[in-house]
């Protein structure tokens, strides 16, 4: 990104982190995504080449330090000092657009990488059963070029999102359109009330199906406070 020729301090970072995608970036690594591979799954959109060329600006501007990993092979990507103090202006870039900027999802928007894989990170661990937990779910208004079925596989602390058949016996079936989750996710109502209404319909056990609304906690941004429309003169 060319400089703006300018001292100010908001022109200086801007400089940094004003590049397309890399407050997404950000957001994935202030979220614990620290391995290559993690990061790309918050941003599938991405390319490879680009996620490798913005860690390195990342790297070069001191907010993220490159270390190896517990095995000694695979890098890890860690906020430095400066990337942590990031935290709060993220976050109330993230309120401020759940506040002023939602507005109807587009096709391109429902993602179901995206939407799982945020999701597995925020399941109520200390609420799941004892024993592993698989659930598929089908989506019906994804473009077909998407993962219309994905899995999550619940086993405790260790929680994954698969877009191919793990190969574990399935114990819940989630189907119904994505935009339904996705605003569930984000507080626009009850995941609870979407399924009475049978906008999304749960399958399987009856203890598991009761229980299943209770292991998803809702989106970070799903509580904040957004104003009234404006009636029509």
């Amino acid at each position: 990104m060319k400089g703006y020729g300018q001292f100010c301090p908001v022109a200086k970072a801007s400089e940094v982190l004003a590049e397309r995608w890399t407050l997404l970036v950000v957001r994935e690594l202030l979220c614990g995504s620290n391995r290559f591979n993690e990061i790309q799954r918050g941003v599938p959109l991405m390319s490879r080449s680009l996620l490798a060329k913005r860690l390195r600006e990342l790297e070069q501007a001191g907010i993220v330090e490159r270390r190896r990993g517990a095995t000694g092979r695979v890098s890890e990507y860690h906020l430095t000092a400066a990337g942590e103090e990031l935290r709060p202006i993220v976050m109330g870039l993230g309120e401020w657009g759940q506040r002023w900027a939602r507005s109807e999802l587009s096709r391109n928007e429902l993602d179901p990488r995206l939407t799982m894989w945020d999701m597995q990170r925020n399941i109520e661990i200390d609420a799941l059963p004892p024993h592993r937990v698989v659930i598929r779910f089908r989506f019906t208004d994804v473009d077909p070029k998407l993962p219309r079925v994905t899995w999550l596989v619940l086993d405790g602390d260790d929680v994954d999102v698969c877009y191919r058949d793990p190969g574990y016996e399935v114990d819940l079936v989630v189907a119904g359109r994505l935009r339904v989750l996705i605003g569930a996710w984000m507080g626009d109502f009850p995941l609870t009330a979407a399924i009475r209404d049978g906008d999304l319909r749960v399958e399987g056990p009856s203890n598991l199906v009761r229980a299943f609304p209770g292991w998803l906690r809702r989106s970070v941004f799903a509580g904040v406070e957004r104003p009234e429309p404006v009636a029509a003169p």
